[in-house]
């Protein structure tokens, strides 16, 4: 696939993901729901592996890359899910626009990893008073949406930590069989989690629910993501990381023109002073980048003398 449909395609779905979670948990079970869009997820995975000829590796070192990605698969989508109910939609996408800044600080706790420069604190900073907004928001009398930010940030930790373990066990699986396996070792975790919430085993769906899981299941969770692995490959870094710059904006967008969402103007400022701390922690990002490149580094004094 060309780089530049699968850029949009990208774009597109991560924007249109936080609507069609909102809607396909619409009916009151969330966790149903969900369940299902993995389990579909999980067949469409298999089908396209056995389309291109491809098979599943089992060994321990590939294990332990799926295992590493349950906890952003399994934990991240159910809080997220859950918390749907209760936020506006754009407000997911805006939560999950925090996962570089989250990485980069987890990262300052681990061994053998770039150290946060000032654009990336000045970021941190931003993106703190950006998240404390939302959360005054929600701390106001009769908003009753403080445990869905809470579960929502949750979330976001999840995510980003389950990333740089994913990064770290660097198992080196194609990106098909990464999100498969992942898929596969989260799945029973899903099921137990919808047996034991409580939710009919009928799983109550609305007209565009059934639309909205069946569209998350192929382009949420499969297609989104191998568009996402082969960008990734092909181009820089920051232009990848553009795309958490632009999805809160249109998911905002989205939620108001489809869903009639009106977000709290402290909402909305806090989801501004995220995407402003973003493109201030990207900036640096560039720059240490830029500083790293061969060409910008000073010479040694052999070769000053060669």
């Amino acid at each position: 696939m060309p780089t530049a449909p699968a850029y949009l395609i990208v774009v597109l779905v991560w924007a249109t993901t936080p609507l069609a979670v909102k809607w396909s948990a619409e009916a009151g079970a969330p966790i149903g729901s969900l369940m299902l869009r993995m389990l579909l997820a999980t067949l469409f995975g298999i089908l396209l592996l056995w389309c291109i000829g491809g098979r599943l590796a089992w060994h321990r070192r590939a294990v332990r890359g799926y295992l590493a990605a349950v906890p952003g698969v399994f934990g991240a989508m159910a809080l997220s899910y859950q918390a749907s109910l209760s936020v506006p939609s754009g407000l997911i996408s805006v939560m999950f626009g925090l996962a570089p800044l989250v990485s980069g600080l987890m990262l300052q706790c681990l061994p053998g990893s770039v150290r946060l420069r000032g654009w990336h604190w000045l970021g941190c900073v931003i993106g703190v008073a950006g998240l404390l907004l939302i959360f005054s928001d929600a701390l106001a009398p009769g908003s009753g949406t403080l445990p869905a930010i809470l579960m929502l940030f949750g979330a976001v930790c999840l995510f980003s930590g389950s990333a740089i373990a994913v990064q770290r066990a660097a198992a080196g699986e194609p990106p098909l069989n990464q999100t498969l396996g992942a898929l596969a070792l989260s799945l029973p975790c899903f099921v137990l989690l919808w047996l034991g919430s409580g939710e009919p085993l009928a799983i109550p769906l609305s007209q565009r629910g059934v639309w909205m899981v069946l569209y998350l299941a192929f382009f949420g969770s499969l297609l989104g993501f191998l568009c996402y692995y082969l960008v990734l490959s092909r181009l820089s870094a920051a232009t990848v990381a553009l795309i958490t710059l632009i999805t809160p904006v249109l998911a905002l967008a989205l939620g108001m023109l489809l869903n009639g969402e009106t977000p709290a103007i402290s909402m909305l400022g806090g989801a501004a002073l995220i995407v402003v701390a973003l493109g201030a922690y990207l900036y640096g990002d560039r720059a240490v980048r830029k500083a790293l490149m061969p060409e910008n580094r000073p010479l040694t004094q052999e070769a000053e003398v060669e």
